[in-house]
């Protein structure tokens, strides 16, 4: 029974830990999409996870430097390793590169956001606004 509960508590923590994972492709959606969805997990999680396999590992360290050169997020870690997939084509094994990078969010974070917020709001009144010359 102990093995059962000791298990369960495994899983309770590797689900919790995929919920601020965001998987990113080059291809299905924009960079800032990206940017945007790991700043929302921050704000929920306090971190995010960014993973990306091949030729989608170049969008992650753009998303990573975006949010840290604008001082949203530090990095707490980063690990590479490569993946054993199946290529679809030529049906044999191949090995992807893959990597994960850990963010925080930066002790400024919370004002950066609030500060985000307000600009975008101003910019909505300001832009229902004519102008008459």
């Amino acid at each position: 029974m102990e093995e059962i509960t000791e298990g369960v508590n495994t899983m309770a923590i590797a689900e919790a830990k995929a919920k601020n994972r965001i998987q990113v492709s080059n291809t299905k959606k924009p960079l800032f999409f990206y940017v945007n969805l790991a700043k929302r997990y921050m704000q929920q999680y306090n971190e995010v996870e960014l993973s990306a396999l091949g030729m989608a590992i170049s969008t992650v360290v753009s998303i990573a430097e975006i949010l840290k050169n604008n001082g949203f997020a530090i990095e707490k870690k980063i690990m590479t390793s490569t993946v054993d997939m199946k290529d679809e084509s030529r049906g044999r094994p191949v090995q992807k590169a893959k990597i994960e990078i850990l963010l925080g969010k930066t002790a400024k974070f919370d004002e950066l956001m609030a500060a985000q917020a307000e600009q975008r709001e101003r910019e909505r009144e300001g832009g229902d606004v004519e102008v008459q010359s």
